[in-house]
Order: C-alpha cells, then sequence, then structure tokens
C-alpha cells in the first residue's frame, strides 16, 4: 500500500508521488487521450453516457451547492496535511472536512464506480422472465464518501433507461429498487443523507425558470426506487452477529479502495474479518473488490517477512478449499483504466481512474461440503 494511506476504514486521497505515495488517479489529460502500448484494448472508457456523467457531478454540486460556493482549497489542504501526518482521526473529524473530502475527490471515483457497476450489470443483475423489477440490496464497506452511493444511482437510472422496451421486460427486470448500506468508521451520516436528498430530488431551479422547464425538472431516481442508510462502525471490531445482520440479505458487497488499508492495519483482523463476511453472505451474493493496481501487503510466515500483491492474499482466504469451496471467482483484472470524457462540467479538476477489480459469487452450502 502506498505510504501515507489512512487506517483500515478511513476513505482519503491517495497521495501525490511528490509527498511519496502512488496516486490511485491519474490527473486527467488536457489533450485528447492517446493510447500508450501499456494499456490493454478494451478497458472501459465511459461508455455510460456523457450525459449521464454530467448528472451525476450535478448531484454532488447540488448536494453540496454551499461548499463548493465557498473558497473550499483551505479545508483541502487542512485534510491532507492531518493525511499526510497520519492525524486520521482529525482529518476525518469534523463535518466539514468530510464535505470538502466528499466533493474533491468522490466525484470522480463515482463516474468510474457507476461505469464498473456498468459493465458488470450482466453479472451483478439476475434476469428473470416475467420480472419487471429487481429488488437489489448493496452493502458498501468503507463506502460513506459517497463514491459508491452516487456510482450506484447512476448505474441504477441507466439501467431502468436501457430496459424500458417491451422486449427487455420479457426476458427480465426492467425496474429495480436499490437498497445501499455504506458502512464506515468516521460520522459520514450528513455527506450520506445530503447525497441521498440530491439523487432523489429535482435539482434546484432558478427562479427564472420557464413552466416548460420546471415541468420536465425530475428527480434522478424515485425516492422509493433508491434508499440509502449508513451505519459507523469500525468493520475490524464487528462481531459476527453484528456483521451478519447487516449482510444477511445482501445482493452485492463492496470494498472499493478500502481493502489494501484494511490488510495494512491489521492482517490478522482482515482474514477473520473476510471469514466472518463469508459465513454470513447468503447463497448466490457478490463481492466486488475494486483497489490501486500493484498494492502489495505483507505477511510473516515462519518469522519471517514477504511481500504479496493484495489479490493473491485476497485469494488464498476466499479460495481455499480447506473447510471446502465457497467462493467462485468469476472475474479478475489486475489493471484497468476509467477515462473520463471531455465535456463535463466540475468546479474542481476531475481525474482519470486506475485500479484492479475481482468479483467472487458465494456458493451454495452443498457446494460448500463438496
Amino acid at each position: 500500500m502506498a505510504p501515507g494511506k489512512a487506517p483500515a476504514r478511513l476513505k482519503q486521497p491517495s497521495k501525490s508521488k511528490k509527498e511519496g505515495g502512488r496516486p490511485a488517479f491519474k490527473q486527467q489529460d488536457k489533450t485528447k487521450h492517446q493510447a500508450t502500448p501499456s494499456e490493454k484494448p478494451g478497458d472501459p472508457t465511459a461508455t455510460v453516457a456523457l450525459g449521464s456523467l454530467q448528472t451525476l457531478l450535478n448531484v454532488f454540486r447540488n448536494a453540496f451547492s454551499e461548499r463548493l460556493a465557498s473558497d473550499v482549497k483551505p479545508l483541502l489542504q487542512q485534510v491532507k496535511q492531518h493525511l499526510f501526518n497520519r492525524e486520521f482521526l482529525e482529518a476525518f473529524g469534523k463535518d466539514e472536512y468530510l464535505e470538502a473530502y466528499a466533493v474533491r475527490w468522490s466525484p470522480s471515483r463515482a463516474l468510474g464506480y457507476a461505469q464498473i457497476f456498468h459493465d458488470l450489470h450482466d453479472r451483478i443483475i439476475e434476469k428473470e422472465p416475467g420480472k419487471t423489477t429487481d429488488q437489489f440490496r448493496v452493502v458498501c464497506l468503507g463506502g460513506g464518501a459517497g463514491a459508491e452511493i452516487v456510482g450506484l444511482a447512476g448505474f441504477s437510472q441507466q439501467f431502468m433507461q436501457e430496459n424500458l422496451s417491451e422486449e427487455v421486460k420479457e426476458d427480465g427486470p426492467s425496474k429495480l429498487s436499490v437498497d445501499v448500506t455504506a458502512i464506515d468508521i468516521a460520522n459520514w451520516s450528513p455527506v450520506v443523507t445530503s447525497l441521498q436528498s440530491a439523487i432523489t430530488s429535482p435539482p434546484p431551479l432558478s427562479k427564472y425558470a420557464s413552466a416548460a422547464v420546471k415541468e420536465a425538472n425530475k428527480e434522478l431516481l424515485a425516492p422509493e426506487a433508491f434508499q440509502t442508510r449508513f451505519v459507523q462502525q469500525d468493520v475490524l471490531s464487528m462481531t459476527p452477529e453484528q456483521l451478519s445482520a447487516e449482510l444477511k440479505d445482501a445482493t452485492l458487497v463492496t470494498i472499493m479502495f478500502t481493502l489494501n488499508e484494511l490488510y495494512t492495519a491489521s492482517l490478522a483482523k482482515t482474514q477473520r474479518f473476510l471469514l466472518m463476511l463469508t459465513e454470513a453472505l447468503p447463497t448466490g451474493a457478490q463481492l466486488l473488490v475494486v483497489d490501486s493496481p500493484g498494492s502489495y501487503s505483507t505477511v510473516t510466515l515462519n518469522g519471517a517477512e514477504k511481500k504479496y500483491p493484495m489479490h493473491w492474499i485476497l485469494d488464498h482466504t476466499l479460495l481455499s478449499t480447506t473447510q471446502g469451496r465457497k467462493w467462485e471467482k468469476t472475474l479478475e483484472d489486475e489493471s484497468r483504466w476509467f477515462r473520463l470524457p471531455e465535456g463535463l462540467k466540475y468546479p474542481i479538476e476531475l481525474e482519470n481512474m486506475r485500479y484492479q477489480i475481482h468479483l467472487y459469487k458465494r456458493l451454495s452450502q452443498a457446494s460448500s461440503d463438496s
């Protein structure tokens, strides 16, 4: 893990190379991007519609309009300094710091996450003939800063737009009812509440807006179609009973740019947590892990320390057959890019995202025992 990352459970921007860390995002090119030999053909490059991505940025603008209208730079510098000094309680100890973080670093990731969910829709949404609405319950571990929430909102809205024809209705659900639970150690509740309101309320209009504009002004998603809930909790301190209560009905669990922080905080506690998660999840539930590419964690074996890739440790934990086969890995890519299209408008600089991705499906008890 790059130096300067927060301890487990705290969302934080990766630091620049000048500060000694490896950035999770690469700054957006000012000129049109040209593919380099290191990039694989087929890397997703914003196939989510430009208008949909802009709508998600507008969610942040509407949710935190006062913060964005103010001079947010001093707050951002204070947050970055606390993080650089590894003063994590201070960095996430004030509402204004959390808002500053959310308006600066969450929007870029939210767009990347919307693309990821869109790419995976055939894997994470079960198609049942004759079913018009799919209940989709997502638990986002370390998701308090809102990127996962807004990414899921964008995915849900585009999914319904693309699946409203009668032909598609016969083949599977055309609507999603999404229930998101974000679990994080800092008190992100005000941020989550503000984003929920911006997602499920019509955007504010000028008092001079025409009647036609007012009539067409709609919320991104209806309140009954998108619900969020925040739980302030250190995931590494959760009991099996607490974790089971949160995950028992989950369709998808996400750990986005958080797992390597958990490993760094405590490898033993993270292994225990993943084993508890395995037992808590129902058959068919899926686990999506997204993190910085090239992340390594240190493991001590026979008194000697050795660094292993994060995904190797994860696979070793989940795919071990010592106590039966409990997971199937359905997707793995150690390096992908999400590149922002030109034309997006936001008052703070946006960034491309490079990441590794891993998707696992929880097998039935019968498979586990076989």
